[in-house]
């Protein structure tokens, strides 16, 4: 991993050991964090998937509702950030928390049937990561996307860096994204959020490995 990619994922993981515990607040996970968490599981629901990883898991809320609610085989939740994975072994026993950045996963090609993430992929490296996705998955495979995405292009910052941590892609770099790691993809839309809530402005992208 490059130096420099090093360091930002470094100062990610030290900002979210510190911050954990307010990750947990029920005004934030229900306003901010439940409406991606919510389409994750529907696509996972109707993708039947039993073996799934949660990236970028945080404080293990969406890996914790996937164990309950869809109770696959096997439930995974991978983060960089001590504090963020000590906050979710906390929370549930039955899922495996592993630490890892979503651009090196700790899992063997073909392993999973879904890798999902919500939240966190502006701090990826964005290409990276959707590669990696692509090879834990076995065909057939799910990979879902749930990222802030800008509706105005000129938010999305200068293109020459478009790739660069903390960016908003767009709808179409999304999809280019997916297809350029040899993806299929199944699905694209906006997270539907309560008219006051809209500045939050967030983007499902659903694929499959063929």
């Amino acid at each position: 991993m490059p130096a420099q990619r090093r360091g930002f994922n470094e100062t990610v993981t030290r900002f979210w050991s510190f911050a954990a515990p307010a990750y947990n607040l029920p005004v934030l996970q229900r306003w901010v964090y439940r409406p991606p968490q919510d389409e994750v599981l529907a696509q996972l629901r109707g993708h039947g998937s039993r073996r799934i990883a949660d990236i970028a898991c945080g404080t293990g809320v969406l890996a914790d509702r996937i164990e309950r609610e869809l109770q696959p085989d096997d439930v995974y939740g991978v983060d960089m950030s001590d504090g963020m994975l000590a906050q979710a072994r906390a929370r549930s026993e039955r899922v495996h928390w592993l630490k890892g950045p979503a651009e090196h996963l700790p899992f063997d090609d073909g392993e999973l049937d879904a890798v999902v993430t919500t939240s966190a992929f502006h701090f990826f490296d964005q290409p990276a990561a959707v590669r990696e996705f692509y090879r834990v998955l076995t065909p057939g495979g799910l990979a879902v996307v749930v990222a802030l995405s800008a509706r105005r292009p000129l938010l999305q910052g200068p293109v020459a860096s478009r790739w660069k941590p903390a960016h908003h892609a767009s709808p179409a770099e999304m999809r280019a994204m997916f297809e350029d790691a040899g993806f299929t993809v199944t699905d694209q839309h906006r997270v539907p959020r309560p008219a006051w809530i809209t500045f939050i402005s967030d983007l499902v992208t659903a694929g499959t490995k063929p």
